[in-house]
Order: structure tokens, then sequence, then C-alpha cells
């Protein structure tokens, strides 16, 4: 977390989203890392403790606990050892009665080559944010973190170019362990399986215009029959279900960070009427988005 002069907030979909403080980054380089404190934030107008989201990830290592965070409405616990991954658009909120100690990563994702990129997950938003490595992998961890947190305060040894090879390096290196520790977490619940993949990408690409199953099934060139296989194998749910909850989060999310009518936060997520959508979304969390909003606000 770091403190930042005022700056624009960039807000293309109507939702606030607060950049990353490039101004305090080493030599232009897109990522910070350092110690976890209070007082801090990403913008002025911008109080950790209110809902709200960023446009670049952060990963917290806690070394104390228990601290409370909220992540796409879901509350998490961490306990020393622990690590929360926060991926640029989730929503998210610090809890005021929590102390957060212990070491935070900021990056952009720009930052990284694609071929890191993809090899790390930086967009695997089906991951669970809160991880609980074993002593063996949080030693490791720890010391690839603080490897990278030597080398990116280290800014007189090497040229300005080398340095920021080095710090893409430690990064990846911290970024493939902690990548491999939230697929194993994941692959706990989930077994691998390409068909239920292809549909996950699908769903994040079309779920504000596509709430069918049939028509992901073939547009994705397989029967609807084997795609409910895949996705109950996957997760429990029927493709349906899926679908919802992904409409779901992204009503929550424009529900507690604009003022949209509610109607238009509706033929946001795919339903041009306003009535059926506030029916949906009662039904999916015993609220209608009026009172949603109003328990935030």
């Amino acid at each position: 977390m770091a403190d930042t002069a005022d700056r624009d907030i960039q807000g293309g979909d109507g939702i606030d989203t607060f950049p990353f403080p490039v101004e305090l980054s080493v030599g232009g380089v897109g990522m910070q890392v350092g110690p976890m404190g209070t007082g801090r934030t990403w913008h002025a107008d911008a109080p950790l403790e209110r809902v709200h989201r960023i446009d670049f990830h952060v990963v917290m290592l806690f070394g104390e606990g228990p601290v409370r965070h909220m992540v796409d409405f879901t509350e998490h616990e961490a306990m020393a050892g622990d690590l929360l991954w926060i991926r640029p658009g989730q929503v998210h909120r610090f809890s005021p009665g929590s102390e957060y100690r212990g070491t935070v990563l900021t990056m952009q994702p720009g930052f990284l080559p694609r071929a890191t990129v993809e090899a790390t997950g930086l967009y695997r938003y089906d991951l669970p944010p809160l991880l609980r490595p074993e002593p063996a992998q949080l030693a490791g961890l720890r010391n690839s973190l603080g490897q990278l947190r030597r080398e990116y305060e280290d800014t007189a040894t090497l040229p300005l170019s080398l340095h920021t090879a080095v710090l893409r390096h430690s990064l990846t290196a911290f970024l493939l362990r902690l990548a491999h520790l939230a697929a194993s977490a994941e692959s706990v619940r989930r077994p691998s399986d390409s068909t239920f993949t292809l549909f996950r990408g699908a769903v994040e690409r079309d779920f504000a215009t596509n709430h069918s199953v049939s028509a992901y099934a073939d547009a994705l060139g397989y029967s609807r029959r084997t795609l409910v296989r895949a996705v109950r194998a996957a997760t429990g749910d029927t493709p349906k279900a899926f679908i919802d909850k992904r409409v779901v989060l992204e009503a929550k999310r424009l529900l507690a960070h604009t003022d949209l009518p509610i109607g238009r936060v509706g033929a946001a997520v795919g339903f041009p009427d306003a009535a059926n959508f506030s029916k949906f979304f009662h039904q999916h969390t015993d609220q209608t988005p009026a009172a949603f909003r109003a328990d935030l606000r």
C-alpha cells in the first residue's frame, strides 16, 4: 500500500478504479514491495475501509493475524503466514478493525512479458484469493519475496536497464511459486478440464450479453450434456448457476461502486427490463438491488 498524491480516478465502465501509484515506483518500474502499515491508501479520495477496486495486482503476506478482508463481497480471515492475492478489477475492502502487518507487493500487469503472465495465471479469477501455504512453501515464498524486496530497494548497484531486468526475473520467480500454491489449492476442489476452462473464459468475456447455456455450448462446439457434465465436475454447479453467479457479482460491483440507476445496472449485465433484473437479483441474494446498495452506503 502506498500514500499517493491526488490523481484522476479511472472509471470507463462507471466504476471508480484507482490506478497504480507510478510516481512512487523506482525508476518507472511498474511494481512496489515493502512493509504493510496503518494510515496508507492508494489515493487521497479512497479510504481503504470503503469498497473500491484497483487496476493492479496486490499480494499481501501477513506477519500477524487474524486480519479480515473482503474480496468480491466474500469476507476472508487471514492469519500469520497466509497470503491474499487481489487481482485487477476485483472489488475489495480493508477492515478498519484489523492491523495489517507483513509485506505487500503491488504490480502492474503490463510490467511482465505475456508468456510470464500466462504461466503465472495473473488473470485466473477463478483461483481463491486467500492462500495458506504449508511451512516449506511459506519458507520458499518468504525467501523469494525477501529477495525481490532487496533487489527492488537496491537502486545503486546496477544500471537502470539491468535493475529492471533483475526485478522482472525476481518477480517472476516469486509469482511462479505463488501461482503453484494457488493452483494446488484450487486443484483440491476442481479437477483440470479443458471444457470447463474454455467455458469459464467464454463466460468471463460474454456474461453481460449472453446468459444462455445452449448458446455457450454451441459457440464452444460442445453438446449441452457435455458442458453440464464438465462444469458440474469442476465446480459442483450447473452451467446456468455458474453464469448467474458471475452476473450477480458484476451487478454487486456496479451497485457498490456507482450511482447508476437500478435499471441501468440491470441493462449493463444483460437485463433490459428493470423489473426482471430486480427479480433475478433478489432470487440470488435475498435482497433487492436497492437494499444491497443501501447496506454499503
